[in-house]
């Protein structure tokens, strides 16, 4: 199977005090920082959704909900990193990412290099293929009157074909029942996973996507 899957993603904290503000991974000096059960990068997390959102796979609530204690103060990044696993696990490589963050303060234009040398690095792509924008509200709305900050992300995984064998899933995948031993992605014969799920009883399933939907593989 190929083709281009895209993806969109959105997320907004409130803004708060004794709280670091961090943003795509780097930690910007600010009076406030965003509120949130893990890090609350917002930009991150918009990321993240995106990424899920192209293959079909739900939203980072699935996998690190916030009523999960082990998932507070959770550095964002390492989040993204395990999301990235499940994409390409699935036989799919991100090609780009185009960001607009929206903040009315603090200044984001120091900072955009480093997010994004941070997020390609996390992804295992170049920086020249992670988009940072930043911009203001002109005032109006949460994010005008400074209670929030905003991220708003289109995302573009590109499937690389060939095989692809995965190492079991950690942490994030566990807490669902999501666990793969092994992946392997072979063309046309679409992509078969050894996996275990609440939803199957907690028995290890054989499954196949050929691009309709999941089917048992042989």
């Amino acid at each position: 199977m190929t083709g281009i899957r895209i993806g969109n993603g959105y997320d907004i904290h409130r803004l708060g005090v004794d709280r670091d503000l961090i943003l795509g991974g780097v930690k910007i000096p600010h009076r406030l920082g965003l509120e949130g059960h893990s890090d609350a990068d917002v930009l991150t997390h918009a990321i993240m959704d995106a990424l899920l959102g192209a293959l079909s796979l739900g939203d980072i609530g699935h996998y690190f909900p916030p009523t999960d204690p082990q998932w507070a103060g959770a550095d964002s990044l390492k989040l993204l990193e395990q999301v990235n696993q499940l994409i390409q696990a699935q036989g799919w490589q991100v090609s780009n990412i185009d960001s607009v963050v929206v903040a009315e303060q603090p200044k984001l234009k120091p900072h955009i290099e480093a997010m994004r040398d941070r997020l390609a690095t996390t992804l295992g792509i170049a920086p020249d293929q992670v988009g940072v924008k930043a911009t203001t509200n002109e005032k109006l709305g949460p994010t005008g009157r400074e209670e929030g900050i905003a991220a708003d992300i289109a995302t573009g995984p590109i499937h690389g074909g060939g095989r692809v064998v995965g190492q079991p899933w950690q942490g994030a995948f566990d807490n669902v029942g999501d666990h793969a031993a092994k992946v392997e992605a072979s063309g046309a014969d679409g992509i078969c996973a050894d996996y275990a799920t609440e939803g199957h009883a907690g028995d290890p399933a054989s499954t196949s996507h050929n691009g309709t939907g999941w089917a048992t593989c042989d």
